[in-house]
C-alpha cells in the first residue's frame, strides 16, 4: 500500500522538497559567481535536477552547461569545488546533516532528442500514417 506522502514516482514529497531547495541554493551560488573558478565564471550552468538519498545525506545534482559547450570542463570544475559548494549549500539549506554533493551530466536532453528523432523517422511515420 502506498504511503500518502509519496509521489507516483515513489519518492517522498520531503525528498523532492529538499532536493528542490538544494537545486535553488546551487543555482543561486553559481548565478552570483560565488565560486572563484575561471571555468565556471566563463560558462552559464543549469542545475536541472537534484535527487536526494532517503536519509538526505547525499545529493546528486544533474547539470548542463547552457548550449552544451565544454560539458567535461564544467563538470571537472564543479567536482573540484565540491567542498566549497557543500559548505555553502549546508549554510543555506537547513537540514540535520550537510548533504554530500555529487555532480553528473544531465543526459535527459540527449535522450529526448533521440526519441524525437525516432518518432520523426520515415518508418515510424509510415506506421502512424496507416493508423489513420
Amino acid at each position: 500500500m502506498a504511503r500518502h506522502n509519496e509521489t507516483p514516482e515513489g519518492r517522498s514529497v520531503r525528498l523532492l522538497r529538499v532536493g528542490e531547495q538544494v537545486r535553488h541554493a546551487l543555482s543561486d551560488i553559481l548565478m552570483r559567481g560565488e565560486v572563484h573558478d575561471p571555468t565556471l565564471a566563463g560558462h552559464s550552468v543549469s542545475i536541472t535536477e537534484v535527487r536526494m538519498s532517503p536519509d538526505l545525506r547525499h545529493a546528486t545534482a544533474f547539470v548542463m552547461p547552457l548550449l552544451g559547450g565544454d560539458a567535461d570542463a564544467v563538470l571537472k570544475a564543479l567536482r573540484t569545488n565540491t567542498a566549497f559548494l557543500q559548505s555553502e549549500v549546508a549554510r543555506r539549506v537547513n537540514t540535520k546533516y550537510a548533504a554530500r554533493l555529487k555532480f553528473l551530466l544531465d543526459e535527459s536532453f540527449d535522450e529526448g532528442s533521440h526519441i524525437d528523432a525516432l518518432l520523426r523517422s520515415p518508418k515510424v511515420a509510415q506506421d502512424l500514417g496507416d493508423a489513420d
